[in-house]
């Protein structure tokens, strides 16, 4: 009866288990007790280990390499999180000296709980959730642009300030101009460094049009080579202009390219924070849907260790029903039938039984134990066939 059940055929018992791969059970107990929320990503490979910090959920990635723990584990966060602990490059990486100086004799378990604990002790800072830190005065020692937690267009540093000018006379912002019509000769120093765009609160970008990281793109104002509001101006005014900086700021925010950039500007973050709101808003289901996978990993676990427990009781029942195990069992039987009906004969003899009793009771054991000892032969003669 082996071909119907399959698994019986060619088991044996388990290999033993190498001093390495014992050493690296020893390791993932030690890390499954010291964290109950651990899930198993992948089977003695992956495994990952959420928790929140400061209202922020951030998922511990730990991989054991082939030949760990001989080999040091891999550990990643995510996301990209700023911290002491953390590659500063990638944002990912746990460089902890436990992770760096892990040997054999180290315990994987009470590490993480330690990296853990560093990590509740001093918060970690998401890489992209500086936001907007400066308006019109940079601090010193931070860049022109600092990341933002939402992507905006990669724009490049601004270009130097274009020449603003009416049609006879250069603008100002070079170093020497030319004589006017007038006959006198108009030179200042060059524009001030901070300048006005640089110091706006979002990246602007200088070229006709950026695409960010998520695919927006913007297109900036067309800029004119001359302004007709300067041709307007008598020169005196325009050299009082050039000589003090205020009037030059003043007249430069008021024009409409800049209103354009500043509106585009206000609606875009109007926006972003609708977006974010409405990201929120989902946030219930979002979490509503976690607890439903968390439930359904739950029930698969259970079904699992269920399934285990069946396959394990199946391969017993296929054990005992193997024709080898079926031969025995009908061998006793036929010898219990013959003893049976030996000791209905014994007591014919001895007359403690009639004999239509005794005809009766002999004949039925005499056949059963024929019939027993037929099909154990029968048996036989299937073990040898089949092999």
């Amino acid at each position: 009866m082996n071909w119907i059940f399959p698994l019986s055929k060619g088991s044996g018992p388990l290999r033993p288990l190498t001093s390495l791969q014992e050493q690296r059970q020893r390791q993932i107990e030690s890390l499954k007790t010291a964290h109950s929320n651990l899930a198993e990503i992948q089977k003695d490979v992956e495994y990952r280990i959420p928790f929140t910090v400061n209202n922020t959920t951030i998922s511990i990635n730990i991989l054991l390499p082939p030949q760990f723990p001989q080999e040091k584990p891999s550990v990643s966060v995510y996301p990209h999180i700023r911290h002491h602990l953390v590659d500063s490059h990638n944002g990912t990486m746990v460089t902890s000296p436990l992770i760096t100086n892990f040997t054999m004799h180290s315990d994987l378990g009470k590490i993480i709980q330690s990296i853990m604990d560093e990590f509740w002790n001093n918060p970690p800072v998401l890489a992209g959730s500086s936001g907007f830190a400066f308006m019109y005065n940079k601090p010193s020692g931070i860049p022109p642009y600092p990341p933002q937690g939402f992507h905006f267009p990669a724009f490049p540093q601004q270009e130097a300030p274009r020449p603003v000018a009416p049609a006879p006379m250069q603008v100002p912002g070079t170093d020497s101009v030319p004589a006017s019509p007038l006959g006198f000769n108009i030179t200042r120093p060059a524009a001030p460094a901070y300048g006005l765009i640089t110091d706006l609160p979002l990246p602007v970008p200088t070229a006709d049009s950026q695409a960010g990281l998520n695919g927006y793109t913007y297109r900036m104002p067309e800029i004119p080579e001359t302004f007709q509001e300067l041709s307007e101006l008598s020169t005196s005014q325009l050299k009082d202009m050039s000589d003090q900086e205020d009037l030059l700021l003043e007249h430069f925010v008021c024009l409409p390219q800049l209103k354009q950039v500043t509106s585009d500007k206000d609606e875009l973050v109007k926006n972003i924070v609708e977006m974010a709101k409405n990201n929120l808003q989902l946030e219930p289901q979002l979490e509503g849907k976690r607890q439903e996978v968390l439930y359904k990993y739950e029930q698969i676990t259970e079904m699992k260790s269920a399934f285990e427990t069946k396959m394990q009781r199946q391969h017993e029942l296929s054990e005992s029903c193997s024709l080898s195990a079926l031969q025995a069992r009908l061998k006793v039987a036929a010898h219990q039938a013959e003893e049976e009906s030996e000791d209905i004969a014994e007591d014919f003899l001895e007359g403690k039984i009639e004999i239509d009793d005794f005809l009766t009771n002999f004949m039925e054991k005499r056949t059963l134990c024929h019939c027993r000892r037929s099909k154990e032969e029968k048996l036989q003669q299937s073990i040898n066939t089949h092999g």
